[in-house]
């Protein structure tokens, strides 16, 4: 389309001109499902269309930024199943964002395959690096590609009455009509390009953008060096090199030449800094690695994943390696895998007793080898559910020997006996092994230097029967090929925090069902946190949840359990907490826990607040100020508008557990306006997860979702913000946005003389 062309960053090579012609490509769904699609890059060069080769109809569009990667050759299962039919050199793998499946593809020639897999890598790395007004502008080609109706690249004044439609515009007509004329320069009764951007610019003015920049500039058309300081200090709570801070975003933001030599920020560059990262509500200081990773590994909460070969439900869901590439590829640090007997001696993985599909452990192993350390450098923990012989054990040791080599843990990092777990640092780029073990860690270990730790006295006679008993039954059930390449995460029965203390081996690692968990906290709460905070536990979905549903982490997460195992495949609140959780620290996969749930000899209990240590409790106060650009609601008519409201929950101990949400705006997803402001007391700040939610008000039956953000507590950046909203799936949605405005207020500390 000439009036709207791609965007100015990409460079036209002869391969993304080669890709505007289009390509005939089969696209495969199974070994069975293999049809003829045509595919087509548009001129905005961030829209790739594809149609029916019989029908000639448009089957779909995706956006270049929903594409995460590219992958060469028989990189699924499907085109695995096909490698003899279709060479390597002619296949790849486009892959989504979030839940959204892959798409396979399969060239008429390899060169066709190269031209588009080097195509496409080139414009993920453009939209990737794409700043806040690039993405809006993007947005602004995309929605004028979706109205553009006879594809003309004009737009007449019908056209964009339905395009307000589209985007969640409940508009006045002579209103619509005012905009249109005003943006309609050179008199022709429609918006080109250029006409289009300023039509959709008049639409987006932010009024309450602009009220609090007049309100920090003398003149009402810029801030000045110091004004822009001012408001740094006063509403954002910069108090460190603020000046620094100042000069920085004008450098950074500052659209005019003009203004970035004389040190001043217009509106536009006031605008831009507030929708940037620096203005998100996200602490940008803690989007990185920013604790300290060399505690014993039980001082952690652990990203987990239970089920991880599963990609749908646990009774006919499809197992895949494709569920262990997205844990992983999410900062998963553990992985759970179900080992059963296969044909012709190999192992496979699946839900036994189950219709899942399967696959083979060999091809686990190798896609964690592959895949265990690209997005966290930090230790991996294979939780090995084992129900193979004894014969099958043996090839489950040999193949994780072989294929992960180096990076499997098989022996402690000292050689001695460990008195505490060691630390992720300590542990980067391994690959522990959670399973049965026959005997003791100490009956391995021997040389100087080695003597076993204290057990404590009365371990004697019944008690020493006892762990013998056990270890002749492991010996009968458990390959010593497999129990040797278990070392700190050692799988044992929980048999009561007594117990558990008086062998006091850190090196050992319970798992319980969600209702015991819940049991054990409600029972023995302090007595938990203690345990957890030597010793790992893991916790699983009950065997009920046959759709793959998940418990709330949260609950867990208050007693200092470590590895909190979710169905990753499943989207909703408790898959939310767990992102908003592990989204800071470099999404490493490991998250510090507050110093009392670090202590072993700690008074806290999550049911009893007061048993923390420390000031009172913390008030957090939001303004909710207005809404941009909002999606419109899955599967809704085409007609539809939104009627907006937003919830803002609070997940944390029981005492801090609250949700507040604002009245609905009625008809308007596009620029909504609240203005109201909730307020929540926090007991355990710590502890606490902020969930902001965007639903659209139904007065007849439940309100349907639109977006949602989490953070931790700790990560809130006060002053006016940002939140930047996230699909059912976790993916973005630019530019749909929350402004609001932040307040904390710290209980007064004791009085000074």
């Amino acid at each position: 389309m000439a009036s709207l062309p791609c965007n100015a960053r990409i460079q036209l090579t002869d391969t993304l001109e080669q890709m505007q012609q289009g390509a005939l490509m089969r696209k495969v769904k199974s070994k069975g499902w293999k049809k003829q699609r045509y595919f087509k890059l548009q001129d905005d060069c961030m829209t790739i269309w594809y149609q029916s080769k019989r029908t000639g109809k448009t089957e779909s569009a995706f956006s270049i930024s929903d594409v995460e990667t590219v992958r060469e050759g028989h990189q699924s299962e499907v085109l695995q199943s096909l490698a003899e039919e279709f060479p390597a050199e002619r296949c790849f793998t486009i892959v989504f964002y979030g839940r959204r499946g892959n798409l396979d593809l399969i060239a008429g020639s390899a060169e066709e395959a190269q031209c588009w897999v080097r195509g496409l890598r080139q414009l993920i790395e453009v939209a990737t690096s794409m700043d806040q007004r690039e993405r809006i502008d993007q947005w602004i080609r995309d929605w004028f590609q979706k109205a553009d109706k006879n594809k003309d690249g004009r737009m007449n004044f019908k056209e964009v009455q339905r395009l307000l439609k589209m985007m969640n515009v409940d508009m006045n007509e002579d209103h619509a009509l005012r905009l249109f004329q005003a943006a309609d320069k050179s008199e022709s009764g429609t918006l080109e390009g250029e006409e289009f951007v300023l039509f959709y610019k008049a639409l987006t003015e932010r009024e309450e953008v602009l009220s609090l920049f007049q309100a920090f500039s003398e003149d009402g058309k810029k801030l000045t060096l110091l004004e822009l300081v001012d408001f740094l200090r006063q509403e954002q709570l910069e108090d460190e090199g603020t000046e620094e801070l100042a000069m920085e975003l004008i450098d950074k933001y500052e659209p005019s030449e003009t203004a970035r030599a004389r040190h001043a920020l217009s509106a536009d560059g006031f605008l831009m800094y507030l929708c940037s990262p620096e203005g998100s509500i996200f602490n940008p200081r803690h989007q990185g690695l920013w604790q300290d990773m060399t505690q014993p590994l039980c001082h952690y909460f652990i990203s987990s994943s239970h089920n991880t070969y599963l990609i749908e439900d646990q009774i006919r869901g499809q197992s895949s390696i494709e569920g262990y590439i997205r844990a992983l590829k999410r900062g998963c640090r553990c992985l759970e895998v179900d080992c059963w007997d296969g044909p012709n001696g190999e192992p496979m993985v699946y839900h036994g007793h189950t219709f899942t599909s399967k696959i083979p452990f060999r091809e686990v192993v190798s896609t964690l080898g592959k895949y265990a350390f690209q997005a966290s450098p930090y230790p991996v923990i294979l939780s090995l559910e084992n129900h193979c012989s004894m014969e099958q054990q043996e090839v489950l040791a040999q193949q994780l020997r072989d294929i992960l080599g180096e990076q499997l843990l098989t022996a402690t990092i000292d050689g001695r006996v460990p008195t505490q777990l060691p630390s992720p640092e300590e542990l980067k780029h391994k690959i522990l092994l959670k399973g049965k073990k026959i005997g003791r860690l100490e009956d391995v270990l021997d040389g100087p230097g080695d003597e076993a730790p204290d057990v404590s006295d009365d371990d004697n006679g019944a008690e020493a029967e006892e762990e013998r008993r056990r270890m002749k039954k492991d010996k009968e059930s458990l390959a010593q090929a497999l129990s040797d390449c278990v070392v700190y995460c050692k799988s044992v029965s929980f048999r009561g925090f007594q117990e558990a203390r008086s062998h006091s081996r850190p090196s050992e690692i319970s798992s319980l069902a969600e209702a015991k968990a819940r049991k054990l906290i409600r029972d023995a709460g302090n007595d938990f946190v203690r345990h957890n905070a030597w010793q790992l536990t893991r916790i699983y979905p009950s065997g009920m949840r046959t759709d793959s549903s998940n418990y709330s982490p949260q609950e867990m997460w208050n007693a200092g359990c470590q590895i909190v195992a979710l169905n990753f495949q499943t989207a909703g609140t408790e898959m939310d907490l767990c992102d908003g959780l592990f989204s800071q620290n470099g999404r490493c996969g490991y998250v510090l826990k507050p110093p009392f749930m670090r202590d072993e000899g700690t008074l806290f209990n999550p049911a009893e607040p007061s048993t923390r240590e420390g000031p009172g409790p913390v008030t957090l106060t939001i303004q909710v100020i207005s809404g941009q650009q909002l999606p419109k609601v899955a599967n809704s008519k085409d007609g539809a508008i939104i009627d907006p409201l937003v919830r803002v929950e609070i997940h944390g101990v029981p005492a801090d557990q609250a949700h507040q949400e604002t009245k609905y705006i009625e008809n308007n997803g596009f620029n909504p306006r609240w203005d109201e402001t909730l307020q929540f007391q926090l007991h355990v700040p710590e502890l606490a997860l902020v969930r902001f939610v965007v639903e659209d008000y139904d007065k007849t039956s439940r309100n349907d979702f639109v977006g949602q953000f989490t953070l931790a507590f700790a990560n809130i950046k006060p002053g006016y913000r940002h939140i930047h909203l996230l699909s059912k799936d976790g993916t973005s949605i630019p530019p749909s946005s929350l402004f609001v405005h932040i307040r904390i207020t710290e209980p007064p500390g004791p009085e000074q003389d």
